[in-house]
């Protein structure tokens, strides 16, 4: 079951970031850190209403945010439609022992209804350039790669940026 997030579910959140941090570095992917995400970041993404959970029998085994706010990172993009009307996908994860079931297809499949349900132009999101996993994830989903930003704070590599026209 998809619902909304509350900030009751934020330390079963972080544990589960936390493990997906974890599982990434011993595959030598430096994507998130003890830095990000963040309690913080999750908080906020539930005073906006934009935190989404997935329950399995009980479990909380992922989350994703669906988020109307364009971060300045993405200003000098040069997205495929105007920076309006888009919504951002952020801080998708599914805990490691969950993984490949399908979970992150379906909180995707989630956002994209969601999307378009509500008019949206297009879904705009970034992914680690050293994951192959995320990369192969999104363009089979149908997202353009586009251009490069940075988060210095997390890793020196760049994120790239990818959007999907409604």
């Amino acid at each position: 079951m998809i619902r909304k997030g509350t900030n009751d579910d934020i330390y079963n959140i972080l544990v589960l970031t936390r493990a997906c941090a974890q599982d990434m570095m011993a595959k030598s992917i430096y994507q998130w850190n003890d830095i990000y995400p963040n309690r913080q970041a999750f908080l906020t993404d539930v005073e906006r209403n934009e935190l989404f959970v997935l329950e399995i029998e009980n479990a909380l085994v992922g989350c994703i945010t669906i988020s109307t706010f364009m971060d300045e990172v993405y200003l000098p993009v040069s997205w495929l439609t105007p920076n309006k009307n888009n919504i951002y996908i952020h801080r998708l994860a599914i805990h490691p022992k969950y993984q490949g079931n399908g979970y992150a297809q379906q909180l995707m499949a989630y956002a994209e209804n969601y999307a378009i349900r509500n008019n949206y132009a297009s879904i705009r999101l970034d992914t680690f350039s050293k994951n192959p996993r995320n990369l192969k994830f999104y363009e089979l989903r149908g997202y353009k790669r586009l251009e490069e930003v940075y988060f210095p704070r997390q890793s020196e590599f760049p994120f790239y940026c990818y959007e999907l026209i409604l």
